[in-house]
């Protein structure tokens, strides 16, 4: 029997399985789109609450269960984005407080990339963050947003050019 079969009859250790492995991912990925770690918990437990329900979307048919759930957890995150007029304006929530001076500007840079990707147009922003924080597959990217590898390889490609465009400056100075 599948851990979703399981887990929908109720068996907390199919649960609990389902929610280790694929937890992190969706939170990061949740994290990123939102940038609020309040909301990026609701998306998560509103996903694995609806994976439970009988009838869900979810069909291991169709595709695999990380791709369904990557794809649930973006449909959330861009409900409550589209929901939330100051949902790009928001301030990032972490903040590295470290004293020695290149943790510092590790941070510092940390904070300029985190910046220009949420600058970033969202259909660009979304298969950036899913190809190089959560390394999923153009594959997978183009399951989870519903689009073919052309296209998820053509976003991709304008993303990190937006992204090398932005941060230019910033390497001039690192050298």
């Amino acid at each position: 029997m599948d851990l979703v079969k399981a887990a929908r009859k109720g068996e907390e250790a199919a649960f609990l399985e389902l929610f280790d492995v694929h937890h992190a991912p969706l939170f990061r990925f949740a994290y990123r789109m939102t940038r609020s770690i309040a909301d990026s918990e609701d998306i998560v437990q509103d996903c694995f609450l609806s994976l439970l329900r009988p009838g869900t979307g979810y069909d291991a048919r169709r595709g695999s269960l990380r791709t369904y759930l990557f794809g649930a957890v973006r449909n959330q995150a861009l409900r409550r984005l589209r929901a939330s007029e100051s949902g790009r304006q928001r301030a990032p929530e972490a903040v590295d407080h470290r004293s020695p001076e290149s943790e510092a500007l590790q941070a510092e840079m940390a904070g300029v990339v985190e910046r220009a990707v949420g600058e970033l147009p969202e259909t660009q922003r979304e298969v950036l963050i899913l190809a190089h924080y959560e390394q999923l597959s153009l594959a997978e990217i183009g399951e989870v947003m519903g689009l073919d590898v052309g296209a998820v390889k053509s976003r991709l490609q304008r993303a990190r050019a937006g992204l090398r465009e932005t941060l230019s400056a910033y390497a001039t100075k690192a050298e």
